[in-house]
């Protein structure tokens, strides 16, 4: 029994990998930020670990100014997360 356990846990930390969290997150954000010209897309991306929104408006898109995107990037970002963590921790 405590080698499935080790196996599982070694599983979990592979998936839970900060790197590829951040990539899954970022995959997500960029998706879910709305397209008009395509700047915002374009403009943002993944340094380290962290999404960088790098256009002037982005925080007026954050803040649910577009109709594509009315509850923003970062907090649908959070629940992605939340969610990918816990199906991850099921397996």
């Amino acid at each position: 029994m405590s080698g499935e356990i080790v196996k599982r846990l070694v599983e979990l930390e592979k998936a839970l990998d900060p790197n590829k969290l951040a990539a899954e997150a970022y995959n997500y954000f960029k998706n879910i930020t709305p397209i008009r010209s395509g700047n915002a897309r374009r403009n943002t991306r993944l340094k380290g670990n962290e999404i960088q929104a790098d256009y002037a408006y982005a925080q007026r898109l954050d803040d649910g100014y577009s109709n594509q995107a009315p509850q923003g990037m970062t907090k649908p970002t959070e629940k992605f997360i939340q969610e990918y963590i816990k199906k991850q921790s099921k397996g």
